[in-house]
């Protein structure tokens, strides 16, 4: 299955240069902002630890086997990429027992920052968001553009797709969960189940999205959207003619949302010419929509467009930095395809 993202629309028109990615893990680096400071004391360890060419789940599944416990026992706020330098939490439970010495975990990639108690275990998606440092080499395109570029995504974001590692190598978790609708597949690890549902709901997000990129409306509002506070998962109702809440749009202060596909539950649902264009994205999918609700999974709502906060960039001959940051669940890559072909 080819790349689902690959032909998403552009927000801004599309690349203004192009360059390489991840010539080294180096290039790519990532630090996580939990927004929550340890309590120094609880049933639960924080290991704050920074990686390199390592996955989350391979890092987890050490410390478990260090700690001597079940590896639900460890846990953390969100996955990793494995070829970069990242930083982030794991909370591991450790309920009446000494700590083991954390240092035995460390090796040529990976480093022991911090290990404090804590009274909460770490769940996922409880992470404020994460900070980028990406260093684009052989940057080839117009410095002009790009500084233009910048600023239009510094000002007003870009669309909020889901990147291509939600969907595994070639499309895998997509087919995984095709088979699995279909009933191809009878029995699979609950995990498992679990990254591929959230595949498939994935791509429909993102056929969303992309239809409202089509209509020039990911960033207007239109009668019947359900919209979003920055930084909460608050919705409301947009109304008729609101030039205060078109404002606070402009502003970021407020987002449009699409669907998370699921059964109905306490998530709002559009009206108007905002639900026409859902229905409209999604009319060939209903097969899918059916096989979501029929796994349990609850509808919610996710905002059409991520903020990249404090954008700073810095292009000297022909390597490129960014660094960036972006709420929890937003990626980096949807950053990048509007700036530049890698």
């Amino acid at each position: 299955m080819p790349d689902p993202t690959t032909d998403l629309p552009f927000a801004w028109g599309g690349p203004v240069g192009s360059g390489v990615l991840r010539a080294s893990p180096e290039d790519f680096q990532v630090d996580e902002d939990l927004g929550i400071e340890p309590s120094g004391s609880g049933e639960h360890v924080l290991l704050r630890i920074r990686k390199r060419n390592l996955n989350t789940v391979e890092v987890a599944t050490h410390i478990a086997r260090l700690a001597s416990v079940r590896a639900r026992d460890v846990s953390y706020a969100g996955l990793k990429d494995r070829v970069a330098v990242t930083t982030q939490t794991f909370s591991v439970h450790l309920p009446g027992k000494e700590d083991p010495d954390w240092h035995q975990l460390e090796g040529e990639n990976l480093q022991v920052l911090e290990a404090q108690r804590h009274h909460r275990k770490l769940r996922r998606g409880t992470l404020r968001g994460n900070r980028f440092t990406l260093h684009i080499r052989e940057f080839c395109g117009d410095a002009d553009l790009l500084e233009n570029r910048l600023q239009q995504i510094a000002a007003q974001g870009v669309p909020n797709y889901f990147g291509s590692q939600r969907f595994g190598r070639e499309g895998n978790n997509l087919q995984r969960a095709a088979a699995l609708f279909a009933g191809e597949i009878k029995k699979v690890r609950r995990d498992k189940r679990s990254i591929w549902l959230s595949a498939a709901r994935s791509l429909l997000f993102n056929k969303v999205v992309a239809t409202r990129v089509d209509s020039g409306t990911w960033n207007r509002l239109l009668v019947g959207d359900v919209m979003q506070l920055a930084g909460g998962r608050g919705q409301f109702m947009a109304g008729d003619n609101d030039a205060e809440l078109s404002a606070r749009l402009e502003k970021q202060n407020v987002h449009i949302t699409g669907p998370l596909c699921g059964k109905p539950g306490r998530a709002l649902q559009p009206v108007g010419l905002a639900a026409e264009l859902e229905q409209q994205a999604l009319e060939e999918y209903q097969a899918w929509i059916g096989g979501l609700k029929c796994f349990g999974l609850e509808a919610d709502r996710r905002a059409l467009r991520t903020t990249v906060s404090d954008l700073q960039w810095q292009l000297e001959n022909d390597a490129l930095e960014l660094n960036f940051g972006l709420t929890s669940g937003s990626y980096a890559t949807a950053v990048m395809r509007e700036l530049v072909q890698l």
